[in-house]
């Protein structure tokens, strides 16, 4: 597996590894109950803002189950906005991807800016065959993200999930590499 090499930059965005400078920031968004909303776990706490902290800024991205967890930030204006996070799944080539915005920062394409950076990142360096992301349906916000990333709703799995006292259905968006490709590079063409 390719080395990842950060920051990763984009026209607007810096993505890169965790510090212990965005303690503050990171906790002030993920103690909101507005952005647990949708993720399979509460709110956190200072202590376990800390230790989720730890674990981005120290990650390791070289086999199946390993996931790279990058804060986002303007390229103009340093400061935490979120975090865009890439996992490898199990079976070759596959990927799951996600992202977390402070409140201030949604709403302004700032997620679809980073994903993208994230899944050129996989399709044209790691060389990942599938990237899908899993949203609550109820998540409208994600999912026109998903829909701007050229990615397709391929399932949804009604009451799915069970998370916070109540069951909800998990909608799937993917794209292939070949998709991507299309949508990205439209003047190449697989050849078989």
């Amino acid at each position: 597996m390719p080395e990842i090499e950060l920051p990763i930059i984009t026209d607007r965005l810096v993505l890169r590894r965790f510090e212990a400078e965005d303690l503050e920031r990171f906790h002030g968004y993920q103690s909101l109950p507005e952005t647990a909303r949708f993720l399979l776990r509460n709110e956190l706490t200072k202590t376990k803002s800390m230790e989720v902290l730890g674990r981005y800024a120290n990650f390791e991205f070289n086999q199946e189950g390993d996931w790279v967890c990058l804060a986002i930030e303007h390229k103009d204006k340093p400061g935490l906005l979120g975090e865009v996070v890439l996992k490898w799944l199990e079976g070759t080539g596959q990927g799951e991807l996600g992202w977390i915005l402070h409140p201030e920062a949604r709403g302004h394409g700032i997620a679809t800016e980073a994903a993208e950076a994230v899944m050129k990142l996989a399709f044209e360096k790691l060389a990942f065959h599938r990237i899908e992301a899993k949203l609550d349906a109820l998540n409208d916000g994600s999912a026109g993200i998903c829909k701007r990333l050229g990615m397709r709703l391929e399932a949804t799995l009604v009451d799915n999930w069970h998370y916070k006292g109540q069951w909800a259905t998990e909608n799937i968006y993917a794209i292939l590499d070949s998709e991507w490709r299309t949508r990205h590079h439209p003047w190449t063409r697989t050849i078989s």
